[in-house]
């Protein structure tokens, strides 16, 4: 039972509203609940987090590709994230035209496919340049022979294979290439009905650019989502890179090569005794035969050591260390 107001309580309600200081349409507002709007037909499985660690993801992604294309292309490639959004299955098959080129990759060990598309005039395009051509895109879009789906296949599979670094901090994969598919009605990996995360990247090859489709099913990403979020990715990502740049860095350094000379001693003399010099002539130095030499690297005096011999070779043994700050 709702609390029952005091005379004096219903006098003063009475009194604001004849005073205007209340208003009957802001009460009845506010005593409205605000109800959100549910599709049950789309439900929202991907949260605006999940798809910003994707674009991120994939911006990594995207830096590789624009490294590793040029090798096999001999072109310049730039390559940019356009945006992602979630969507179900049936709107993404849709909205794919024919012909179209489809890589469908096993995400293992993730359950489930992934879809790798290419627009057409981009793949033409990778046909032209791995012949030899000057990598233009046809004017007519017609169906892909089998040789040219060969070839694009090759390229395919190095996409594929870098993936497995910029996933690295979510799940470590294996992705191996099922099969590929120029027919958009042979690639229903999932349910039409099933929602998806679709992550668009710009792919420019010299002057043609196009549109490259990377489709994430739910179902396969389910067991990694509590992953995709930003805070996971960069921690795991920092602790990563930490480990991975100190251990790299140590094995440069170890390979770096310095040079090392012992200073025998020093002389003065005059400009008319250097001109004279002859073979057999004794230059004295200003250090004796039992005393230390000095050794240094680079340019820094590092040790101690006397002269002596290794085999056939002049050689010194290290006596000290200097160390200094």
């Amino acid at each position: 039972m709702g609390d029952v107001l005091s005379q004096n309580e219903i006098d003063s309600l009475l009194q604001a509203l004849t005073s205007g200081e209340l208003d009957v349409d802001e009460i009845k507002e506010s005593s409205e609940k605000q109800v959100k709007d549910y599709d049950f037909a789309r439900p929202s499985k991907f949260s605006k987090e999940h798809l910003r660690t994707l674009e991120i993801i994939f911006e990594h992604y995207g830096r590789l590709l624009s490294t590793n294309l040029p090798v096999y292309l001999r072109k310049a490639v730039s390559v940019e994230v356009l945006n992602s959004e979630a969507v179900t299955y049936s709107e993404f098959s849709n909205a794919l035209s024919n012909p179209v080129f489809l890589g469908i990759i096993n995400f293992a060990p993730l359950q489930g496919n992934i879809i790798l598309e290419i627009a057409s005039n981009l793949g033409y395009a990778m046909v032209d340049r791995m012949l030899g051509g000057r990598g233009e895109a046809l004017d007519k879009t017609r169906e892909f022979s089998e040789i040219e789906l060969l070839i694009i296949e090759r390229i395919i599979v190095v996409c594929m294979n870098l993936l497995v670094e910029p996933w690295e901090n979510v799940v470590e994969i294996q992705p191996h290439l099922e099969r590929i598919e120029t027919n958009s009605q042979y690639a229903q990996i999932i349910s039409p009905s099933e929602m998806i995360a679709i992550v668009t990247l710009n792919v420019k090859v010299g002057d043609v650019d196009g549109m490259m489709n990377i489709c994430l099913p739910y179902i396969t990403l389910e067991d990694v989502m509590d992953k995709l979020n930003t805070k996971y990715w960069f921690s795991n990502m920092a602790e990563q890179d930490a480990t991975d740049y100190s251990e790299m860095i140590e094995s440069l350094i170890n390979r770096a090569e310095v040079p090392v000379k012992a200073v025998l001693g020093k002389s003065s003399i005059s400009v008319n005794d250097f001109m004279g010099l002859q073979i057999g002539d004794i230059i004295r130095l200003n250090r004796k035969v039992d005393e230390e030499l000095d050794i240094f690297v680079g340019n820094i005096q590092k040790f101690k050591a006397l002269p002596g011999a290794s085999g056939e070779q002049y050689a010194v043994r290290v006596t000290s260390v200097i160390r200094e700050e």
